[in-house]
């Protein structure tokens, strides 16, 4: 009997007709594998992952390879979007014992939940180097069959070295000037000075890095930051890493150049980018990073939206099982949409060659240069959008998940609030209060929620610091104090539930009356999103900046302690330490606080508000609001002694006079940013 039809997740629906007789995550299904004696298939991936569809079609839905799994196993499917703490610990699992990791991950588990054999894709039959599925089927049978004590102790030591990696103390390192400097440099020295990011194929756009470079650059005024920042944004949105019709970022390119994407799109990826391309065209003006930022945040607001006004997971890279056939075109297919005249040009324009680049005579678009014609391009790139609109179109995954609805709520509120778009603050204000008043319950945050209602999972740490930084950011924007108040629940929430007894600064990832697990998973290495802890670092110094002086105060010192904590790993591996870093620099910046005060129909307060969003450092707190506002801390002690609008400007403990003119703001905010 298969389980999955009820599942609130539609990856798990995915496999509901499936011949396999699969659990969700549950006891039941081990306490079934300890009745029968038997070992757990675990099977681990997520809607848009396009090697699992290719596994569930290849083995999952053939009826002798689902009775073989029927007879021998008891099979456990888990979707990881849901569910990231189980899949974050045979994630280790995998990696330790396979040197690699990634989805569909396949881990076979002792009743008591401890792996004993763990792999990714396995095909139907054997290809070099890749043992076939069956194959693999019936050697753990065998193994389980003719030497069971030897594979529970096997199981159990694996276990046993997982749970110690997880829990060891790192020695705490103060990530100060010099350690942030030296980390730009290791950034410096593993950065492709050709096609911009970090290392060979495959290339995955480097979000974070790039962050803390725009900060360091800022700090210490490095050309070198911001010109690997610049190369490296300009490669991935002109190469067929970007959607150039649509908007929005594949999640990586097969080839160091950024020319043919796995073309899955996932709304973690598209936040942070959207993030990194705002505060890039705010430092520098430039105009490809402010058209890349307009069309990316359109294309979450046209694509990605759910209709209870959350964001979806993920789009497939597939469509009719195909992978990226939506996106690819031949120069023939350019021509039958443009005639042979505007065909012609848009081939040349985009790279589509008769040769292709993706094979059977199809390209990815591209974009080297501007066109020279711009309203010619505005014209054909909507001609072609359109047409594209009728091909087969990739499933989306509607998961909405509370950490990456966290992370595009926040930056559509940042970049929304720089550009003017009304609309984007007005989307990212539906997402959280969509999260507040639905994964919220009974005043405990769940990790997502889908068609069948809020999961049951609960949040992980991630999800509670993404949400507060979101309301952070959102209570800037608007100046309301429900947004402050309903962070700080959020926040102590997590000190309260996640923080390691008698650890300040250390964090796990699942919290203190969480579903018991083989072991508590505790990983501080950020990856294509930053790690929990430094998500919830990063969202205590926004916090600290924001809220009274005794709160303030504890925010800053659990922000500090938790840097601190991993200091270690941070100077030794900065690429898998970008938000890390990134915080750091906060940390010795102040934050940067500006507080703008006047009565809303004074124009010189806008003006103020304005310079404030352009000019202040990047990570600096902006709020605005009328003269001494309550329930906000910034605004609280704040008057406009001259009648006029005034901006204070604050660095930490030092703050400058305050200011009623714009040039005054700019020269306060430029001095002390380099």
């Amino acid at each position: 009997m298969n389980r999955l039809a009820g599942a609130t997740s539609p990856y798990l629906r995915q496999h509901a007709d499936n011949p396999v007789d699969w659990w969700e995550w549950c006891d039941e299904a081990f306490e079934e594998a300890r009745r029968r004696d038997v070992p757990v298939l675990l099977s681990i991936g997520y809607g848009a992952c396009h090697w699992c569809h290719v596994m569930a079609h290849e083995s999952f839905s053939d009826p002798a390879t689902a009775a073989q799994i029927n007879e021998r196993f008891v099979a456990v499917k888990v979707d990881r979007e849901e569910r990231p703490d189980v899949d974050a610990i045979y994630m280790s699992a995998t990696q330790s014992m396979t040197g690699r990791g990634g989805w569909p991950m396949t881990c076979f588990l002792t009743p008591e939940r401890e792996p004993f054999h763990c792999g990714t894709y396995y095909p139907p039959t054997a290809r070099p180097g890749l043992p076939g599925f069956r194959q693999v089927l019936d050697a753990v049978t065998r193994s389980w069959v003719q030497d069971p004590h030897r594979v529970r102790e096997a199981a159990r030591e694996i276990a046993t070295r997982l749970e110690e990696a997880a829990l060891a103390d790192r020695v705490d390192t103060v990530v100060g000037p010099a350690v942030l400097d030296a980390a730009a440099e290791t950034l410096y020295r593993d950065h492709d000075t050709v096609d911009g990011g970090f290392g060979g194929a495959r290339k995955f756009p480097p979000a974070l890095c790039l962050e803390f470079l725009l900060h360091h650059h800022e700090r210490t005024g490095s050309a070198r930051s911001l010109q690997i920042v610049g190369t490296t944004c300009e490669r991935m949105a002109r190469g067929g890493l970007y959607d150039q019709l649509g908007g929005g970022f594949a999640r990586y390119s097969v080839d160091r150049a950024w020319v043919v994407p796995h073309f899955e799109k996932m709304l973690y990826d598209n936040a942070l980018l959207l993030r990194v391309f705002a505060r890039l065209a705010r430092v520098t003006g430039s105009p490809l990073a402010t058209r890349v930022t307009v069309e990316t945040g359109e294309f979450l607001l046209r694509e990605m939206r759910t209709a209870n006004g959350g964001f979806a997971a993920a789009l497939d890279a597939d469509a009719d099982g195909i992978e990226g056939l939506t996106y690819v075109w031949s120069p023939g297919e350019l021509m039958a949409a443009l005639g042979l005249r505007d065909g012609v040009w848009a081939a040349n324009l985009l790279s589509v060659t008769s040769a292709g680049t993706v094979g059977r005579g199809r390209s990815t678009l591209q974009l080297p240069a501007d066109p020279d014609d711009a309203d010619r391009w505005r014209r054909v790139r909507a001609t072609l959008h359109d047409v594209r609109r009728t091909r087969p179109q990739p499933a989306r995954d509607d998961t909405v998940v509370t950490a990456w609805n966290g992370m595009t709520a926040q930056a559509l509120a940042e970049a929304g609030a720089w550009l003017g778009r009304a609309d984007w603050i007005a989307a990212a204000t539906a997402a959280t209060a969509l999260l507040l008043d639905e994964h919220v319950v009974r005043g405990r945050l769940r990790r997502s929620s889908g068609s069948g209602g809020v999961g049951r999972a609960a949040a992980v740490l991630q999800d509670h610091a993404w949400l507060a930084e979101a309301l952070l950011t959102l209570h800037q924007v608007t100046g309301d104090p429900a947004r402050l108040d309903a962070a700080a629940r959020v926040l102590d929430l997590a000190l309260t539930h996640f923080t390691a007894p008698g650890r300040i600064g250390v964090y796990f990832d699942t919290p203190d009356d969480g579903e018991p697990l083989l072991h508590r998973p505790r990983d501080v290495v950020d990856n294509a999103t930053p790690s929990g802890s430094s998500a919830l670092a990063g969202a205590l110094v926004t916090a600290s900046a924001l809220s009274s002086v005794d709160r303030a105060a504890r925010y800053r010192a659990a922000a500090e302690a938790a840097v601190e904590a991993v200091g270690e790993v941070v100077a030794a591996h900065p690429r898998f330490a970008g938000h890390w870093l990134g915080t750091a620099e906060r940390l010795l910046a102040g934050p940067v606080q500006v507080a703008v005060v006047g009565s809303e129909d004074d124009p010189q307060r806008d003006k103020l508000l304005a310079c404030a969003r352009s000019l202040a450092p990047t990570g600096s707190v902006v709020v605005a609001g009328g003269p001494h506002e309550s329930g906000v801390p910034l605004l609280a002690d704040k008057g406009t002694p001259t009648g006029r609008a005034t901006a204070y400007v604050c660095r930490g403990a030092v703050c400058h006079p305050p200011v009623s003119t714009v040039d005054h703001l700019e020269r306060q905010l430029a001095d002390g940013t380099r």
